[in-house]
């Protein structure tokens, strides 16, 4: 279990750090041809780990699978495009909560339309996480910085 978990952080890590290297590149070259490159660069490397591993992709049938199965590179598209967009304009911090709140909402309302389940629990759960951002954003806004740092020249 353990394992899952760690695995899981470093998840939630890697996509913060992509967040970041996408914005920066989006910054030097555009937006579009950073999604581009960020996507090239994405399938080199799929490829490369394919070629290592134990499936191939002559055994695949795609036959069979529904065209709403490939809209996750769609998705994705939209995902890393919006992300090099804000990233610069707002902090890891809150974008990574607000983010994780589009998210949590998102999760409910798929659970609701495909599994007919709707609770009351995870509704709760995410207005107090929407709760904690409001609030945060509120002391970040009136408190004054606490130190700065000044470097001499």
């Amino acid at each position: 279990m353990f394992f899952f978990i760690f695995i899981s952080i470093l998840s939630g890590a890697s996509i913060v750090l992509a967040r970041i290297l996408n914005s920066k590149l989006a910054e030097l070259i555009g937006i579009m041809q950073g999604t581009f490159f960020n996507y090239v660069t994405g399938l080199f490397l799929s490829f490369i780990f394919l070629l290592f591993s134990n499936e191939s992709l002559l055994a695949i049938n795609l036959h069979p699978i529904p065209i709403w199965a490939y809209l996750g590179g769609v998705t994705g598209i939209l995902v890393i495009t919006l992300s090099s967009y804000i990233t610069p304009k707002i902090s890891a911090f809150y974008l990574t909560l607000i983010i994780f709140i589009g998210q949590i909402f998102t999760g409910i309302i798929i659970d609701y339309f495909t599994l007919n389940n709707l609770s009351i629990g995870k509704i709760l759960g995410g207005l107090l996480v929407l709760a904690g951002l409001i609030f945060n954003l509120i002391v970040d806004k009136t408190s004054k910085p606490k130190l700065l740092i000044k470097t001499s020249a």
